[in-house]
């Protein structure tokens, strides 16, 4: 069975913190109490995954609201497992993976963004992450290389 790694459980309360402020910094929304519930257990029984099999009903719902507000598929639409590779190059993710991904659960899901994402070997987290910090916009040679305020005249 898959397993809610603590990590998703902090984005989560993190969504949450951000669509649902506190209103007197003390008070917390429902779905934050829920999930904190759960990260609190986690942190006192020194556990870094919890299984997804006896998930408190409201904490569930607000993981899987977080959830639905992620990217769904780690595919960059370079797949190297139609070329024969057992995992892509482009998402990092296994030719089961791959082929089973429509099927799979959200925590199946994010048991494999997880992985790949702690192998850091696929290219959409070096080959094209570089691509994407190299392309900034050219200086022109008439702007200024820092912003002209009104203390600093030309």
């Amino acid at each position: 069975m898959a397993a809610i790694h603590i990590t998703d459980i902090e984005a989560a309360i993190n969504h949450w913190r951000a669509k649902s402020p506190s209103p007197d910094g003390v008070t917390l929304a429902p779905e934050l109490r829920a999930l904190a519930e759960v990260y609190a257990l986690m942190v006192f029984h020194h556990e870094d995954e919890v299984d997804e099999v006896g998930f408190p009903p409201k904490a569930w719902a607000a993981w899987l609201d977080w959830y639905h507000s992620t990217p769904d598929t780690p595919c960059i639409a370079i797949c190297s497992t139609s070329q024969g590779d057992d995992e892509c190059k482009g998402c990092g993710r296994t030719f089961d993976e791959v082929q089973h991904w429509p099927a799979m659960t959200p925590v199946e899901k994010r048991v494999t963004w997880r992985r790949i994402t702690m192998e850091d070997s696929a290219w959409r987290f070096n080959k094209y992450a570089e691509r994407a910090r190299e392309a900034e916009p050219p200086q022109w040679p008439d702007d200024p290389a820092e912003p002209v305020g009104p203390d600093d005249t030309p």
